[in-house]
């Protein structure tokens, strides 16, 4: 399970964010409202399309990657993909995405079992799932 959000790092030189239009890497930017600090990378993608050279967009992400090492695992090599298309979308002269996979996305997963958790305890819409012919024994066997 991953995330989706365009990126903009806060160490992208100026001329670069300026040309790429890039969100940055804060918590408030992603789906989900959890905080990335909170987990680790294991993998990620970065795409750009519009005119830039790889190499920036390389020489970029791996000094992102030299000043947040906390933030990506060590033990996945590589784990950082870069992706550039020269042709940027209709209207725009650059843009870029950020696709991680994230262990923050625990934080997710507990807030939703956590809520679940209290729901069922209460029975709140349980009636709206045994009217369609579930057991309530089928909610305690997935919790």
């Amino acid at each position: 399970v991953g995330i989706l959000s365009t990126l903009v790092v806060p160490q992208l030189p100026r001329r670069l964010r300026a040309r790429a239009h890039p969100a940055d890497l804060r918590p408030q930017e992603h789906d989900g409202r959890r905080d990335f600090r909170n987990g680790r990378y294991l993998t990620c993608s970065a795409i750009y399309r519009g005119k830039i050279s790889m190499k920036e967009v390389e020489d970029q992400i791996r000094n992102v990657q030299n000043k947040n090492t906390a933030y990506f695992v060590e033990w996945i090599p590589n784990n950082v993909m870069t992706a550039l298309c020269d042709i940027p979308p209709r209207g725009l002269k650059m843009s870029s995405t950020f696709v991680g996979n994230s262990t923050s996305i625990q934080e997710l997963f507990k807030r939703v079992g956590d809520q679940f958790t209290a729901m069922f305890r209460r029975k709140a819409f349980l009636h709206w799932y045994t009217g369609e012919g579930m057991d309530e024994m089928e909610f305690t066997e997935a919790e």
